[in-house]
C-alpha cells in the first residue's frame, strides 16, 4: 500500500475498496499529523531525527494527538520539560493534545491523574498561540468561564476547513475505573459535547469545505469490546453517537484523526444505517510506539473532499 496515492473523494464515491486517483492539480495546503510516541529514551532520539525531517519539509502545521509517554510513563516534569524542549525545535506551528498515558494512565505509576492533566496543561498549552517556532494563533475553550481549565480543546481554521481538538482518552476514556474519575470523564465529556456543538454552528454559519476532528482515542467503532462492555460502562458510546449526529448533520467532508492503537489506517468505520456507511465520515489512525512517524496530509479547500491523505507513515 505504500507505493499507492489514496484519495479520500473515492472513500465517498466508492462503497468498497477506493481506487487509485491522481491527487487534485492545484498544490494545496499540507499538513502533518503524529501520535503516540515517544515511549522511550531510544524513540525520543528517533523523534529527534523525526523533527529534522519535519522541519525539511513544508508544512502549514504539525498535530501531535497525544500519548508522549509509555503507558507505564515516565509521567515526571522532567520527561515533560524534555519533550517540550524537542517540540520547541519544530519551525512550524506545532499543536498537541494530552493523551491517555500522559494523564489518565498516570496512576499506575503511583501519580495522581488529575494532578497530571493541570501540569500537562500549564507546559503545552499556555497562551493563545500554538507550540512552535513559528506559532499560529488558536481559540481555546478555555475562554469560556463554564469550560476555564480545558485549554487543551482548541480550534483554528485552514483552507475553509474547521480543525477542533478534543480530550477523548483511551483506557475507556478515564471511565469505570473510580467514582472519582467518573466525575472527571462526566464533566469533560460536557465540554467536549459542547465544543463539537460549537463546531457544528461554525461550519454551517461560515458555510465552510469540512471539519477535522482531532483525538488521542481509538473510540472502538467496531465494538471490539461489545462482548465485555454494555452502554453504561462503555465511555464512548455517547461520543461515538455524537460523531455520527454531527456528520449527518453537516452533510459535509469529516476527518476524524486520532492514534491509541498504533496502527495506520484509512477507513469509514461509522454507519449511516446498519451495514451502509457513512459515507462523509473517514477516520485516520496515526502510527505509534514503536514506530516514530508521521503522515502527510493535504487540504483542497475548492475540491468536493477537501482531504487528501497519503496511504501510509512516512
Amino acid at each position: 500500500m505504500r507505493y499507492l496515492v489514496l484519495l479520500l473523494a473515492a472513500v465517498l464515491l466508492q462503497a468498497c475498496a477506493a481506487p487509485v486517483f491522481a491527487p487534485p492539480a492545484d498544490r494545496g495546503i499540507p499538513i502533518a499529523f503524529m501520535g503516540d510516541t515517544p515511549y522511550s529514551a531510544g524513540e525520543a532520539a528517533q523523534l529527534d531525527q523525526l523533527i529534522d525531517d519535519l522541519n525539511r519539509q513544508d508544512l502549514a502545521f504539525i498535530v501531535h494527538v497525544g500519548d508522549i509517554t509509555a503507558g507505564r510513563g515516565p509521567c515526571s516534569d522532567e520527561w515533560f520539560q524534555a519533550r517540550l524542549a524537542q517540540f520547541s525545535r519544530l519551525r512550524h506551528p506545532f499543536i498537541l493534545i494530552p493523551g491517555d498515558n500522559d494523564w489518565t494512565d498516570c496512576h499506575r505509576s503511583g501519580m495522581d491523574p488529575l494532578e497530571r492533566l493541570a501540569r500537562f496543561r500549564e507546559i503545552f498549552e499556555p497562551g493563545e498561540r500554538s507550540l512552535g517556532q513559528a506559532s499560529m494563533p488558536l481559540e481555546r475553550q478555555s475562554s469560556e468561564p463554564r469550560f476555564a481549565e480545558y485549554r487543551e480543546h482548541m480550534r483554528w481554521t485552514a483552507g475553509r476547513v474547521l480543525f477542533i481538538t478534543l480530550n477523548v482518552q483511551g483506557s475507556n476514556n478515564n471511565f469505570g475505573r473510580t467514582e472519582r474519575m467518573n466525575e472527571e470523564y462526566r464533566k469533560r465529556m460536557r465540554a467536549v459535547f459542547a465544543w463539537m456543538d460549537g463546531a457544528e454552528a461554525r461550519v454551517k454559519r461560515d458555510n465552510l469545505a469540512g471539519l477535522c476532528i482531532l483525538v488521542q482515542a481509538d473510540p472502538d467503532f467496531e465494538l471490539a469490546w461489545k462482548t465485555s462492555q454494555s452502554r453504561d460502562t462503555d465511555g464512548f458510546a455517547d461520543f461515538r453517537d455524537a460523531l455520527r449526529r454531527i456528520s449527518l448533520s453537516l452533510g459535509k467532508p469529516v476527518l476524524f484523526v486520532h492514534g491509541d492503537t498504533h496502527t495506520f489506517r484509512l477507513d469509514r468505520p461509522l454507519d449511516a444505517s446498519p451495514g451502509q456507511p457513512l459515507a462523509n465520515f473517514i477516520r485516520l489512525e496515526v502510527p505509534g510506539s514503536p514506530w516514530v512517524q508521521w503522515v502527510r496530509a493535504t487540504l483542497h479547500p475548492d475540491a468536493a473532499m477537501p482531504f487528501y491523505v497519503e496511504p501510509g507513515p512516512r
